[in-house]
């Protein structure tokens, strides 16, 4: 008689917790993801590729030409081409010893970070999980005044010209600068 009420309760508990489970699963698949809440705004809504490296290492900087005659060179992302990518033997990238710190796991459209802390003098930030790097000093003017805690908001890209060094794209405003990994 034990036993048969044992096997009763373990098979009410196993449904039960397959049900939860199930209802929970449900739950989750009809919340949307927290980035869906906060689309891009810049390229379009799309969030680009990663940009290709140079076929001439000597190239200069890549401007955009707007309908209104106007010149952007500032480093920035339109219909999924890049714009003011420094040239790839630009001496301010030159480091001793690239990767020093290890290398940063989760680049590519795939991975939108959010910004956990920041630091503006030291022109520093981290994601959630610890991980900081530092902007490169001549590119921070560009990004100084960015929405450093809006949410999932940035995307890394290695930068296929420069070794070592890292591209922080902000989704909204379609800007980009130079980062180097530092660790956790």
């Amino acid at each position: 008689m034990k036993t048969r009420l044992a096997v009763l309760v373990a098979l009410v508990l196993t449904l039960c917790s397959a049900l939860l489970l199930n209802q929970s699963g449900a739950a989750q698949r009809g919340r949307p993801p927290a980035h869906a809440t906060n689309p891009p705004r810049a390229n379009g809504g799309r969030i680009p590729t990663a940009p290709p490296p140079r076929s001439n290492p000597s190239e200069q900087r890549q401007t955009e030409r707007l309908p209104t005659g106007h010149v952007n060179d500032t480093p920035h992302v339109n219909h999924n081409q890049w714009f003011g990518h420094e040239p790839a033997n630009d001496a301010r990238f030159h480091l001793d010893h690239p990767f020093q710190n290890g290398r940063f796991a989760h680049v590519g459209p795939a991975y939108r970070h959010g910004i956990s802390r920041f630091d503006a003098h030291l022109h520093r930030f981290w994601f959630v999980g610890g991980f900081y790097f530092d902007v490169a000093l001549w590119d921070w003017p560009i990004c100084e005044d960015w929405c450093w805690d809006c949410g999932n908001d940035f995307v890394i890209y290695d930068d296929a010209d420069h070794v070592g060094w890292y591209v922080l794209y902000n989704v909204h405003t379609g800007a980009y600068v130079h980062v180097q990994y530092m660790g956790m």
